[in-house]
């Protein structure tokens, strides 16, 4: 595996081409033998730095991610996180839903990052790589450490989820927002089962999902979901997405934004190999769909953002408004990059 790949500030202002943000001998591979973790190879690491600058370029309307865990259980097959695995000589495919990286000193590290003099108090994006609520979570714990971090510094936040694990973490995500600003954004891009069940298999199912926006939303955190993805010919009939606006509004969520698909290099060949296995009927139109490049036509996303936003007013909702910490705009190209120099981010 390729972790020096991964290069992190030594110290000073420079980043120097030999300085790791691991070494391959501080990596311990466990796996366990569990019906949830089977298959499943834990490759735990002593990150160097843990809060990572998103590019001066990017649409993101934060600066700064966390993101304890590289790969994630949640398999969902559309991840456009997938890329990144490739940086470390990891598959894309079923190696990144199968070989998790898990920065066993992400706490700790934040906390000592937080009380620098250097640090200024930036608002910190959570899930904006992959899933910090994921199925390893439920074992490492790492998220209790990092939220305590940021409600003693009352430093901003936001997480951007599909695990509802994150209603483990209820007590301390209340004491957060009582000194610091904090946004919540559930992912659910559909509510079809089928659908889920073959795209999303690591997953909570959405009506979980939607059950922890309500009960979130019941103990006074404001929570936003983001309709996410939504697929192209197989989650875009109107009658489907009425149905997952008039859940998620149910829900008593704040709002909605919706997103759709976007098909990236690494996970493109992934989702277009699950196409014709499970949709071969498809194939083609997704070629001709995306055939400019990642992201489908604009019409199209101009289409699904007025529909949405139309639903979301019949039933009481809106679109996230701009600047919130929960608002999630298209993302730029994978990476994960240290405090000092530009990351590429990628979402769930």
């Amino acid at each position: 595996m390729r972790w020096e790949n991964l290069t992190a500030d030594s110290g000073g202002h420079s980043r120097t081409a030999d300085a790791a943000l691991f070494g391959a001998d501080a990596v311990v591979s466990r796996t366990f033998d569990t019906p949830e973790f089977r298959g499943i190879t834990f490759h735990e690491v002593r990150a160097r730095s843990i809060i990572n600058r998103v590019p001066g370029a990017s649409r993101m309307p934060f600066e700064w991610t966390v993101n304890p865990y590289r790969g994630c259980s949640h398999a969902c097959v559309y991840c456009f996180a997938r890329k990144s695995h490739s940086y470390l000589d990891l598959d894309t495919g079923l190696g990144f839903d199968s070989q998790i990286v898990v920065k066993v000193n992400a706490p700790d590290l934040l906390r000592h990052q937080l009380g620098s003099r250097r640090w200024l108090g930036e608002h910190i994006a959570m899930g904006t790589n992959v899933d910090c609520y994921q199925r390893a979570e439920g074992r490492y714990r790492l998220m209790p450490g990092i939220l305590g971090a940021l409600r003693d510094h009352a430093n901003p936040f936001s997480i951007l989820t599909k695990g509802t694990l994150i209603l483990r973490d209820l007590d301390l995500l209340v004491q957060a927002s009582e000194v610091t600003d904090v946004g919540i954004s559930v992912s659910v891009g559909f509510t079809d089962p089928a659908l889920w069940r073959t795209v999303e298999p690591g997953t909570p199912s959405p009506e979980r999902r939607l059950d922890a926006v309500r009960t979130l939303t019941e103990h006074g955190i404001d929570v936003g979901v983001l309709m996410a993805p939504v697929i192209p010919f197989l989650s875009d009939h109107p009658a489907q997405l009425r149905a997952t606006v008039r859940a998620i509004a149910a829900s008593g969520a704040s709002s909605v934004t919706p997103l759709v698909l976007h098909l990236r290099p690494g996970a493109r060949e992934w989702f277009m190999a699950w196409l014709g296995q499970h949709h071969p009927h498809l194939v083609r139109r997704y070629e001709r769909l995306y055939a400019e490049g990642a992201y489908a036509p604009k019409w199209y996303q101009r289409r699904i953002t007025r529909q949405v936003h139309d639903l979301a007013q019949e039933y009481g909702i809106g679109p996230a408004r701009a600047g919130m910490p929960r608002r999630i705009p298209e993302p730029p190209d994978p990476a994960d990059e240290p405090v000092s120099e530009p990351t590429q981010l990628t979402l769930i």
